[in-house]
Formats: structure tokens, C-alpha cells, sequence
């Protein structure tokens, strides 16, 4: 007589999981590869010397003073320097810049005359953090040319630099950054980035693990084995993957915190929980893909599609409020979304529990999202159809 019960069960998945080398490359080897790529990718902190070109139309010892200024900047690599709108153009298409700065014609001439020539910049947004560094460099050079040249007109006029400074600048501004002084990106893409590949892979094998019941009929005999029960067949089936899953769970947070030395203002207590919770929501919701659609290609699909574009809608570079409604709405049906205002509130900003609340009771909902499912999970595994 073959065993039964969730003992029986559970010793079938850990057995599924150790013979087979998808498992092993699912729960080891893609994370903590994902792990080392991006804290290696960000392991400088902030973007330097991003590619850039410069169109100087006018050739004279202004414009050339503006182009030695841009180039001694930090975020600035001035690799070329061209001779059209249209070549520079032809140069970011290609992605060998993420921007150019154009100075017109006469522009030394214009502005000793007072004409206001333009001076243009143009940034490829389609990558966001490079461009937005450029973009600010750019914009920062061009205020400082402007204000430059009105001190020496001002100064040849007579005018005294006490009066100047005021004219120029009537407000100083003294920008502080809270909790991340460095500007260090790593502190902030790292920590949501890294939990969000956590998200996908989670996804993806509670997915396949299910589906692969279906695929080869065998899900009829892990109910047996359960005596009938689904709640019984699907604990003791996933909790090996549960176990493995909290592991690389609390190790992501030690990589994060311990080893990367990234800021922990909060309590390392609620950050684990959090983690726990994370790992249980995220299964929730895999079951509740699985509930949808009870086949290994599409629940599959499902699972890697929102996995992917988590990392855009779920607000880690892009704010949920400068989003279209119809596509911000869908950032607060993710566990990724949560654990990353957690870790806000918590780990970077070290707040108190209360205002986190909220969003520890979200992972609650993802964690109970499944009980809605059970129903057609159990009659796909009653009657197991296969369809490729």
C-alpha cells in the first residue's frame, strides 16, 4: 500500500525539488545570480560619466568655454563632438549617447547683444536614470553660463559684487538628502529591485510545480495521497518550496542590509516579518494565478507578464501619481508594491510601526486570495485536461 497523508506528501516534493535540475536553478542559481548582477550593477552608487555629445555651431571662445565646463562635469562624458543636429541625433539613436547639448549659431554674438539666443538639449528618456542625470547636468550648465556671463556685464558696469549676487540669486537653496546623503542608487533600486526578481521566481515555480500535476495527470494521486483534501495536498506540497523560499527570504535581507551595509534605520524585526509575510503573499497569489487559470502555459504567462512589468508599475523609479490612473491602479495589487513601502517606512526612514500597518494587512489579503480558488483548483486537479 503506497503512503498517504501530508507526511507522504511532503517527502514527494522535496523529492521532486532534488531530482530535478529546473528546481535547483529556479531556487539557487537565478536569484542569487539576480543578487550579485544588480548590487554588482549599482556597486558604485550613482551613474558617472554618462555618454554625451556636444553640437557647437558657433565655434567661438564662449561656446568653447561652455563645452570645457560640461566636460570637467562629474555625470558627463563628452565622447564626441559633432557637427549636426542630425549626427548627434543618428549617435543616440544608436545608444552610443544618452544625450546631446546644442549651442547655436552667433550664440556669443546674440547674447552680447542681448538677442537671447536658445541654447538645446536633448535627453533619451528611455532611459530614465542616465537621461535625468544628463538632463540636469545640461540644464545646470546652461543657468550657470547665463548667470556667469550677467556677472562679468554687471562687473564691467561698475556694479559691486554684493549687489550682484543678490540679483542674481535671491534665494539660496540648501538641499538636504534624508536618510541617503550620498545619493546612493544602489540604497533605493537594490532594495526594491531584488525583492521584485524574489517576486517572479516565487511565481513562476509555485506555478510550475502545480502545473506539472496537471500536465502529467498526476494531481489525481496527490489528492489521494491527501485523502481527498486540497488545503492538505497544497501545504504539504509547497511547503519544501515555503522553506527554501524563507531562506533565500532572509538571506536577501542579510545580503541587502548586513553585507551591502545599506541603510537599516528601523527595526530589524518588522523587516523580517515583512520578508516572511512577503514570501507567504507572494505564493498566495500564485495559487490565485493557478485558480484562474489551472494550466501549466497559461498560469505560467500570467506569472511571468505581471512578474516583468512589476518592475515598472509598481513604482520604484516612476511615482504612482504621475501615472495614467488605468495603469497605476494595477501597482497596489502586487506583494512587490507593499514590501517596498515597507521597507520605506521602515528600513530608510525608520518610522514607527503604526503608520505600516496598512500595508503588512495587504500581505494578509494576497496570503487569503487563494481561499476564493480552491473550488476550480480542486476540480482541474479532479479531472486533469491537459492542453498544450
Amino acid at each position: 500500500m503506497k503512503p498517504t497523508g501530508f507526511k507522504a506528501i511532503f517527502v514527494r516534493s522535496v523529492l521532486q525539488i532534488v531530482r530535478r535540475p529546473i528546481y535547483w536553478g529556479a531556487f539557487f542559481i537565478l536569484p542569487l545570480f539576480c543578487f550579485l548582477f544588480l548590487s554588482n550593477l549599482m556597486d558604485e552608487g550613482l551613474p558617472m560619466k554618462v555618454p554625451a555629445a556636444m553640437v557647437d555651431k558657433d565655434g567661438s571662445s564662449l561656446s568653447r568655454s561652455v563645452t570645457q565646463k560640461l566636460g570637467g562635469m562629474q555625470m558627463v562624458d563628452l565622447v564626441d563632438n559633432c557637427n549636426s543636429f542630425t549626427e548627434a541625433r543618428h549617435l543616440m539613436q544608436k545608444g552610443d549617447i544618452f544625450g546631446y547639448f546644442l549651442i547655436p549659431e552667433n550664440y556669443q554674438q546674440d547674447l552680447l547683444a542681448g538677442r537671447k539666443p536658445v541654447i538645446t538639449f536633448y535627453t533619451n528618456m528611455t532611459y530614465f536614470v542616465p537621461a535625468s542625470l544628463l538632463f540636469k547636468t545640461f540644464k545646470s550648465t546652461a543657468l550657470y553660463t547665463k548667470a556667469g556671463l550677467a556677472m562679468t556685464v554687471l562687473e564691467s558696469a561698475g556694479v559691486s559684487g554684493d549687489v550682484i549676487s543678490p540679483l542674481l540669486l535671491p534665494i539660496n537653496i540648501e538641499a538636504r538628502a534624508i536618510h541617503n546623503p550620498g545619493l546612493n542608487y544602489a540604497v533605493y533600486l537594490c532594495n526594491s529591485f531584488i525583492p521584485c526578481v524574489l517576486q517572479l521566481m516565487i511565481w513562476l515555480v509555485t506555478c510550475f510545480s502545480l502545473g506539472q500535476e496537471i500536465k502529467y495527470g498526476t494531481s489525481r494521486k496527490l489528492l489521494a495521497m491527501a485523502d481527498g483534501s486540497l488545503v492538505k495536498a497544497l501545504a504539504a506540497k509547497l511547503l519544501p518550496q515555503t522553506i527554501i523560499w524563507l531562506v533565500i527570504a532572509l538571506f536577501m535581507e542579510s545580503w541587502l542590509y548586513k553585507i551591502n551595509g545599506y541603510p537599516m534605520n528601523g527595526s530589524w524585526f518588522w523587516m523580517t516579518v515583512s520578508e516572511v509575510m512577503f514570501v507567504f503573499a507572494c505564493q498566495g497569489m500564485a495559487l490565485f494565478f493557478f485558480g484562474l487559470f489551472p494550466n501549466l502555459r497559461l498560469s505560467l504567462s500570467i506569472s511571468a507578464l505581471l512578474g516583468i512589468l512589476s518592475f515598472s508599475i509598481a513604482a520604484f523609479s516612476f511615482p504612482v501619481e504621475s501615472m495614467y490612473q488605468s495603469i497605476g491602479i494595477f501597482s497596489w495589487i502586487l506583494p512587490i508594491r507593499y514590501n517596498f513601502l515597507i521597507y520605506i517606512d521602515q528600513a530608510l526612514n525608520g518610522i514607527h510601526i503604526y503608520y505600516s500597518r496598512i500595508w503588512f494587512v495587504a500581505y494578509i489579503i494576497f496570503m487569503l486570495l487563494p481561499l476564493t480558488m480552491l473550488w476550480k483548483i480542486k476540480k482541474a486537479m479532479e479531472k486533469p485536461v491537459y492542453a498544450p
